[in-house]
């Protein structure tokens, strides 16, 4: 059962670290973009100045929507219990299938950890609304048939 929660807290810390990563980028990309229309010099063509302004200032609320929706996804990935084993699937399960691993917890599609495969789904995800209705032994459909084999 150690073995169990640990292995969650791994997933659950790889999620973390990966979800920082994508918010330095967005904030990195965000103060580029701002750099870039605050370098933007006007030239004798008015309108090129403008539209190159206007261009930077829409990418630069484009990363912060971006960096919103990561930061967000953060809180409600640190909201989630890894220290308990569930019996159900839900946030901070992990389902193993005949032929694949899930952790509902965020969404970041499919990673490597440890040399084994992982779809880490977000809770609101189809797929993990599909799976939350599910226990162990039931078949579910994931790139062919599956069976559940352990939540926890």
């Amino acid at each position: 059962m150690e073995a169990l929660l640990a292995y969650k807290q791994l997933l659950k810390a790889y999620c973390e670290e990966v979800i920082l990563q994508r918010i330095a980028s967005s904030r990195s990309a965000m103060d580029s973009a701002q750099e870039a229309a605050n370098q933007e010099e006007k030239s004798s063509a008015g309108d090129k100045y403008e539209t190159s302004r206007a261009m930077s200032h829409l990418e630069k609320d484009m990363h912060a929507r971006q960096l919103v929706a990561h930061q967000q996804e953060l809180n409600a990935l640190r909201a989630i219990n890894s220290q308990a084993i569930c019996t159900v699937p839900g946030p901070g399960a992990v389902i193993r299938c005949s032929s694949v691993t899930f952790f509902i917890a965020a969404g970041l599609g499919k990673q490597m950890v440890n040399q084994e495969t992982i779809i880490f789904l977000s809770p609101q995800s189809p797929i993990a609304r599909q799976l939350m209705q599910q226990k162990v032994g039931d078949e579910i459909e994931f790139k062919g048939r599956t069976t559940i084999r352990q939540i926890f």
